[in-house]
């Protein structure tokens, strides 16, 4: 009994595979196990975000249970393990990522070494589709396929969409997750000392929109509707659990 032939395709056309490869790209080089965004910049807003919602919180639950200096405890305390949470949290999903991308890059390779033809083809009919025609094209794609490496990072770009250099250490994404923890916790920690009452509700506005604008201006979005629906959602998370709180202990 005879193998059957490897079938690079799978049945599909050169289009339709470049299609797959391309969403297979995004999927291993996007946070599937969380929301955090890459980059150290953007891992230190979303965890000022998160801190400050979750220290926020915390707050209105220890309104109704405890007064100074219980209340100030519990948000030392909670501070501490948050940080060790996010600042962990991040690189893991960090590795994930590279994880994925590490794969990815890997499987490329192997079908560049075993299956130079269907290679030649896909990267012959992505740059047609960039408006190379006849001995140009040809000249570009056997220049491209004469080094293995160039050509790995041709396919992971142009087939994958995946751009290497913007994926950053794990590590230094971690520092900005826990650099962005530890400020806006001192920020509200301090915030409380000076007025207990208000001190944290009105810094944690303040954050929000700093760290909001952030993010939205890395993700190249509107900054003004994130920062609305952003404070919306924290102070419809906070009050809740105020009000809540206060008609099961008063009721």
């Amino acid at each position: 009994m005879t193998t059957p032939p490897y079938d690079h395709f799978e049945g599909k056309t050169v289009v339709d595979h470049l299609k797959e490869a391309r969403a297979r790209g995004a999927m291993a080089s996007a946070e599937i196990h969380g929301t955090e965004m890459p980059g150290h910049h953007a891992a230190a807003a979303d965890a000022t975000k998160e801190t400050t919602l979750a220290l926020l919180i915390v707050f209105a639950i220890s309104a109704h249970f405890f007064k100074e200096p219980k209340t100030l405890v519990i948000l030392v305390l909670f501070s501490c393990g948050w940080l060790i949470w996010k600042t962990g949290r991040s690189a893991l999903l960090g590795w994930a990522r590279m994880e994925r991308l590490h794969r990815v890059i890997e499987e490329e390779r192997w079908e560049i070494e075993h299956h130079r033809q269907q290679e030649r083809e896909e990267l012959t009919e992505l740059y047609r589709a960039k408006g190379l025609q006849g001995k140009l094209l040809e000249e570009v794609i056997d220049v491209l396929m004469a080094d293995d490496n160039r050509l790995l990072t041709v396919m992971l770009e142009e087939e994958l969409g995946l751009t290497l250099e913007a994926y950053e250490h794990p590590l230094k994404q971690a520092s900005g997750a826990a650099l962005g923890t530890f400020c806006s916790a001192s920020l509200l920690l301090g915030a409380y000392f000076v007025s207990p009452m208000f001190g944290i509700p009105l810094m944690a506005g303040c954050l929000l929109i700093f760290a909001t604008a952030l993010a939205a201006k890395l993700e190249r979005n509107r900054p003004l509707y994130a920062i609305v629906w952003n404070l919306a959602l924290a102070l419809l998370a906070s009050g809740a659990v105020y009000f809540i709180g206060q008609l099961i202990i008063d009721g």
